[in-house]
């Protein structure tokens, strides 16, 4: 037989005594899966996991064949109230978003059977209002006492999605203090300097107090040189 590991890449041909080592040895089942090709092909899987995923893969299938369901919408009088009828297409909307269609029959009473323009106009209303989404299957028409219309999704209608909620504003954070410039306290009994000379009067004073170190130095090295010239 041909085998084939669990990744889909082929191991060659081979004894079937030597693939079920294999399979074993990798805790795994070994299913044939083209019996009529020459020679027959096997591949190393999980069965119990290939059996689920095809039964999932099943179900999908027939979801999606599934016909197209037709949902009914019954409006009770022509002369319909603005606010009411705000409340239909809203319900309209929601069904034809579904991917039904919708079959609007409108209940004709009394007088308003002489009147079938009424009708005619009202469910050419609510099509105009949800062109966007749908579009006329079947035009008005009146049946006995009933009038109807089917309206049918377009193929590229989704619903809208929600508005996103607005972000809130950031914060700035709080600015740091700036530090306080140094003050230079003048000496007891000094004028104090002009604003833009402290910064000067830390070195002028550090010079007076280095001139006054170096004065007796001068005054002991000159009595020293004049005692030996004499």
């Amino acid at each position: 037989m041909r085998l084939i590991d669990e990744s889909g890449a082929q191991l060659g041909v081979m004894a079937t005594r030597e693939a079920l080592r294999i399979a074993r040895e990798r805790e795994l089942d070994l299913i044939e899966v083209a019996p009529n090709a020459q020679p027959p092909v096997c591949r190393i899987m999980d069965y119990g996991k290939h059996r689920y995923q095809q039964a999932k893969r099943e179900r999908e299938a027939h979801r999606r064949s599934k016909g197209t369901e037709v949902r009914v919408l019954v409006f009770r009088n022509p002369r319909i109230d603005p606010h009411d009828l705000q409340i239909k297409l809203r319900k309209l909307r929601e069904l034809l978003g579904e991917g039904n269609k919708v079959r609007i029959n409108l209940r004709m009473r009394g007088r308003e059977l002489s009147h079938p323009e009424m009708g005619t106009q009202l469910l050419a209303r609510i099509g105009q209002e949800l062109s966007e989404i749908a579009h006329t299957e079947m035009p008005a028409r009146l049946e006995g006492r009933m009038m109807s219309a089917l309206l049918a999704p377009k193929p590229q209608a989704k619903p809208a999605p929600p508005p996103k909620p607005a972000a809130p504003p950031r914060e700035k954070p709080p600015a740091e203090p700036k530090p306080a410039p140094a003050v230079v306290e003048p000496a007891a009994g000094a004028s104090p300097a002009p604003q833009g000379l402290a910064e000067k009067a830390i070195p002028d004073v550090k010079e007076q107090v280095q001139q006054e170190q170096v004065e007796p130095r001068r005054q002991a090295e000159d009595a020293e040189d004049s005692g030996e010239a004499g």
